[in-house]
């Protein structure tokens, strides 16, 4: 994962911001108890990317993974329409209670930039279905360039889109959050329509960090910098799960891509063993890079 990469990591201030106060609002909402589900895992499951990863001899590298983790961003999708089948194979192939997280592919929100493009959406719907229980939460991702004059567009889809399958979006234009209005009327369209805010934590975009929840998940994209400050902001972020925790967070989905990703298995099993010290879980750690 490029996006946000700066040449010099060691010199960008990492601190998280402060909640915001529709955060409390809407956590506000629901009875404070146990996390209901919790997702941590990569963004990949090839052997190129997770290098030194897989034992020798491991013949299925999805079968492999899905024995260390529980769930993955399935990026796979973004880039062409795979046919039911091909989600049938996946949810085969995954091991135990593994979800995946699909996104929405690239034709329906970069090229189409979700214009006229229900009947693709329908499509893309009909065809993750094969992942049964491993579904997870899909998430939408828009363009740089895919700023608040699009918002009519963003309703439509919002509410076209089947609430029997959740679903979550990030949004890069940097006036989502620095215009007021725009931003207010963005988070009211997504807590009406029970869609989840992506939390994106990139080391040359840290306005992306709105720190405002819509629904009682936490969906949290992390871009790691293969620099010793990645174990840091971790330990951050779980100071900042346990305050939500407390105000009522149910769900938590927290995807962690590194620049260079070889390392991100790593730094996954560092974030699981600490979340299992927090919050008492019993995550599975996944074994760590073979030297």
């Amino acid at each position: 994962m490029k996006f946000g990469k700066v040449s010099d990591p060691g010199s960008v201030d990492f601190s998280l911001p402060k909640t915001h106060p529709q955060t409390k609002e809407v956590l506000g909402n629901f009875e404070k108890s146990h996390f209901s589900d919790v997702r941590i895992g990569c963004a990949k499951w090839n052997r190129t990317d997770l290098k030194n990863f897989y034992p020798r001899g491991t013949k299925d590298e999805l079968a492999y993974y899905s024995s260390q983790f529980n769930s993955i961003e399935l990026n796979a999708s973004f880039y062409r329409m795979f046919p039911e089948e091909q989600f049938g194979k996946w949810e085969e192939k995954a091991e135990g209670d593994f979800k995946f997280f699909p996104k929405v592919p690239r034709i329906i929100s970069h090229i189409k930039r979700l214009n006229d493009a229900d009947v693709l959406t329908d499509d893309f719907i009909k065809n993750i279905l094969p992942l049964k229980e491993k579904m997870g939460m899909v998430f939408l991702q828009l363009r740089d360039d895919f700023g608040p004059k699009n918002m009519d567009r963003v309703k439509h889809f919002f509410e076209h889109w089947p609430e029997e399958v959740p679903l979550s979006a990030e949004f890069r234009h940097s006036d989502w959050y620095q215009d007021d209005k725009a931003a207010q009327e963005l988070n009211e369209l997504m807590i009406a329509n029970k869609i989840t805010h992506i939390i994106t934590d990139s080391a040359g975009r840290r306005d992306l960090l709105h720190m405002r929840l819509t629904t009682e998940s936490a969906f949290i994209r992390y871009n790691g910098a293969n620099h010793p400050t990645d174990y840091t902001r971790l330990d951050d972020w779980l100071d900042r799960l346990q305050e939500w925790h407390e105000m009522g967070l149910k769900n938590v989905y927290f995807f962690i891509h590194q620049n260079v990703e070889e390392s991100s298995p790593l730094l996954s099993a560092y974030f699981i063993e600490k979340f299992n010290k927090r919050f008492g879980t019993d995550i599975q750690i996944p074994k760590t890079l073979n030297k």
